[in-house]
């Protein structure tokens, strides 16, 4: 390395699927702790655990309380995803159209972030594109021999915080939009993107 040259700054990819893991734990803690913070100063028997019986009371969570989660795992994303594109765009020419910024996020933005490309990208060209990944890196170390319900239900919120990275990218590149993300069978998963008509 020369003098004058300044190391490239590098973070150790098991630290960012650490950091990912622990801050959707840490954000469905906090949302959970909250909402029964304000159900016990509501109503004093909220989140016990049996009911006047002695039987087990039933506490589903929340769909506020995922809402919530939702929200701010999304809206980190967002934030990440639109600095993040200018760091990874700031050398590249303008995109010309949607379907050539979704070409870049398939290749260079998930070679970035997952070191691989997406392994489909489908598109009805109409402003919807499917992203497929068959092994989704973030998943690769989650157990899943549960049943499949039950993995698909624990792993979803982890997929609400790339869902607004690439919302941000998107946002930052100029198009508005919407994505979702769904898997049926793990480690796969899907990302469908939806570009918002601008009148």
């Amino acid at each position: 390395m020369a003098a004058n040259q300044v190391p490239s700054k590098q973070v150790n990819e098991s630290i960012v699927e650490f950091l990912t893991t622990e801050m959707v734990e840490a954000m469905i803690r906090t949302i959970k702790d909250d909402a029964l913070k304000i159900g016990s100063e509501r109503d004093p028997s909220f989140g016990n655990t049996t009911d006047g019986a002695g039987g087990p009371k039933d506490h589903s969570e929340g769909d506020e309380a995922m809402e919530a989660v939702y929200y701010k795992l999304e809206m980190i994303g967002f934030r990440v995803g639109e600095r993040l594109i200018e760091k990874i765009s700031k050398d590249r020419m303008r995109f010309t159209d949607n379907l050539d910024v979704v070409k870049f996020i398939c290749k260079e933005v998930w070679m970035f972030l997952f070191k691989k490309q997406i392994d489909n990208l489908k598109t009805n060209h109409r402003g919807v594109y499917v992203l497929q990944d068959n092994n989704f890196r973030w998943f690769a170390r989650m157990a899943h021999d549960q049943a499949p319900v039950e993995s698909v239900k624990r792993v979803t919120p982890y997929l609400w915080f790339p869902c607004g990275i690439l919302r941000g990218i998107l946002s930052n590149l100029g198009i508005p939009s919407v994505v979702v993300a769904e898997t049926s069978s793990l480690p796969a998963c899907t990302f469908q993107i939806k570009i918002a008509k601008t009148t």
